[in-house]
């Protein structure tokens, strides 16, 4: 490849082996409101040569862009703007290092992806219940540095809850051996909380050790059709009454987005007709002997007599549950079909849900004719509040109102005790929404670790904080 004389020298100073040609693929996210550059592209084998390309980036003062899968939807994974960084792929790291069946631990390498980790913790009986519709291309390292969520952290937490220790090189080309293995360690300051979530900024993981549970001896799913979302609130009230701790997800679905599918996924069965304005999708997971379908029957009939339910279906089969589902993960799929004028990964106390949709959308109303799908997983407070542009309009035709939708949005959510970042990050997409509505103290701290952890600014520089 033909490079600078900067990137030659820089080249020279690198592990043999490790450079890449660079493919667009390294360049681009999802969404396509970002496109990035690169001088050069490393894919380092093992802990030892990420370290010492880091030393070499840190000796040349190139910037560092970690990535993973490529799947973050706020632009972190890309840098459009500043010299050309080294784009640092962790696809060639990707060993399930070791598996502690007895223990409930799984070490894997960042490169490992999420599916990879799910399908090891079910060859020894277990599960890894962190579960995202990008499985198959999100990889672990890119899963704790964003601190993902997806469906089951209502009942098992998010990322950072879920690991227990990490490897991970650090600005200077250190590395750090913290890959243990204990639920209780008080040992001083926390680095792997601090490094969980900073989307790079502060280092690169390399490994985890990662928590698995026990899989539930019952399984049941059951897409319940209600009223509005106050009645979709109460019914998990109910549902968290009677199960006593085992609804593994609770999910809010817009009648919105079931035309979505509809138009776009036809081949696809929905099991209502007409179409629902609101329904939820239920997932529970019981030990033996506690009946999962004979559970959420109870939950209909308790439902209904309390008038939050108007129809339903539950799975009589693993096939049928499936297809519950798969409905509910083509839902962003089909957004990506019609296009987004703006997507918010928002979070709000549960109390707030209900009015921040009502008030949001009388506010929308009065900004132009436009469709919204808000869904989510209600459960833990995180909605994706998407708005799309109306039938046989097309999204650029509201680009001059992007920016000021999803401003007036979030505010509602800040003005609510919201989060206008759920489980997607801060990015580049919303290094703006934190420098404005983030806590001075906080950001003062978080500038302050910056500082002193990458004193050069070399790791993916414009990420999370502003410059």
């Amino acid at each position: 490849m033909a490079l600078n004389p900067a990137d030659e020298r820089l080249a020279a100073r690198l592990p043999g082996g490790v450079l890449r040609e660079i493919a667009p693929a390294y360049l681009e996210e999802p969404r396509g409101r970002f496109f990035g550059k690169a001088g050069l592209v490393a894919a380092p084998r093992d802990v030892e040569e990420v370290a010492a390309v880091v030393r070499a980036c840190a000796e040349a003062r190139v910037a560092i862009v970690p990535r993973g899968g490529g799947t973050g939807l706020v632009g972190g994974q890309v840098m459009p703007e500043g010299p050309a960084p080294l784009v640092l792929s962790l696809e060639r790291m990707s060993a399930i290092r070791e598996v502690f069946a007895d223990e409930g631990v799984l070490v894997a390498e960042a490169g490992a992806t999420l599916q990879q980790v799910r399908e090891a913790a079910g060859g020894v009986g277990r599960q890894f219940p962190l579960s995202l519709a990008s499985q198959g291309t999100a990889q672990i390292g890119g899963v704790l540095s964003t601190n993902a969520g997806g469906v089951n952290v209502l009942r098992h937490g998010n990322a950072r809850a879920l690991c227990l220790g990490i490897e991970a090189v650090l600005p200077t080309g250190e590395v750090m051996r913290d890959l243990r293995r204990l639920r209780k360690d008080n040992t001083g300051y926390d680095l792997r909380d601090l490094l969980i979530g900073a989307e790079g900024t502060l280092g690169v993981i390399t490994a985890a050790a990662l928590t698995l549970a026990p899989l539930p001896a019952e399984t049941g799913v059951a897409m319940l059709v209600v009223e509005s979302p106050p009645a979709a609130l109460g019914l998990l009230a109910l549902a968290q009454g009677r199960m006593a701790g085992g609804v593994t997800a609770f999910e809010l679905i817009a009648g919105q987005g079931l035309e979505f599918l509809a138009e776009h996924f036809p081949q696809m069965r929905q099991p209502f007709d007409p179409l629902p304005d609101w329904l939820v999708l239920v997932e529970v997971g019981l030990p033996a002997g506690l009946g999962a379908g004979e559970a959420l029957e109870g939950l209909y009939l308790a439902g209904s007599e309390a008038g939050l339910i108007s129809d339903g279906v539950i799975a009589q089969s693993g096939q049928q549950a499936a297809g519950l589902w798969a409905l509910r993960e083509h839902i962003p799929l089909a957004n990506r079909a019609v296009g987004a004028i703006a997507s918010h990964d928002i979070s709000l106390p549960l109390s707030e849900l209900a009015d921040f949709i009502r008030d949001a959308g009388e506010m929308l109303a009065g900004e132009g004719d436009m469709r919204i799908n808000c869904f989510g997983h209600l459960g833990d407070g995180n909605l994706h509040y998407n708005l799309f542009p109306a039938r046989g309009r097309r999204r650029e035709a509201y680009e001059a109102q992007r920016r000021h939708l999803s401003r007036k949005i979030h505010e509602m959510v800040v003005m609510r005790g919201g989060s206008f970042s759920a489980e997607h990050g801060i990015g580049r997409l919303k290094t703006g929404d934190l420098q404005r509505w983030g806590d001075p103290a906080k950001l003062a701290a978080m500038r302050a670790i910056k500082a002193a952890l990458d004193p050069s600014g070399i790791m993916n520089p414009g990420a999370v904080l502003a410059p």
